[in-house]
């Protein structure tokens, strides 16, 4: 999710994301064995990665569990698309679900917050902005 990509439309799923530890590892990892491509997404002092299918635009991130993602389990991480991070995280607790992660903001593409549904399912809701 960049500061260019188009409008998605609400409730689909607009991005995933694995965080775990090692995210250079899992990157090499997902490199060899699925073929992806990486491109590195600049983070403060460190960075995450973008990872796709050789010569196709990136589907996927790999990130480093820290800073922005501190918190965050190390599962493919499923971005639904939301009008408002908030109010996404206050129906979920009001309907049996719990915040993982409070509203955080990716710099320039939106908001997003991480949540748990009732069965234990993990899941992100992003607002994107413009």
């Amino acid at each position: 999710m960049t500061a260019s990509s188009p409008r998605m439309p609400l409730g689909t799923i607009g991005w995933i994301d694995l965080t775990a530890t090692d995210a250079t590892g899992l990157r090499d990892f997902y490199s060899k064995v699925i073929g992806w491509e990486t491109e590195p997404v600049g983070v403060g002092d460190y960075e995450d990665f973008c990872v796709g299918p050789s010569g196709s635009a990136p589907v996927a991130g790999i990130c480093h569990a820290k800073g922005p993602n501190v918190g965050i389990p190390p599962v493919w991480l499923i971005y639904f698309t939301v009008a408002n991070a908030e109010h996404a995280a206050q129906e979920a607790v009001k309907h049996g679900g719990t915040v993982v992660r409070p509203v955080s903001t990716l710099s320039g593409t939106g908001r997003f917050v991480v949540l748990r549904d009732p069965a234990g399912a993990t899941f992100a809701a992003f607002e994107q902005h413009g």
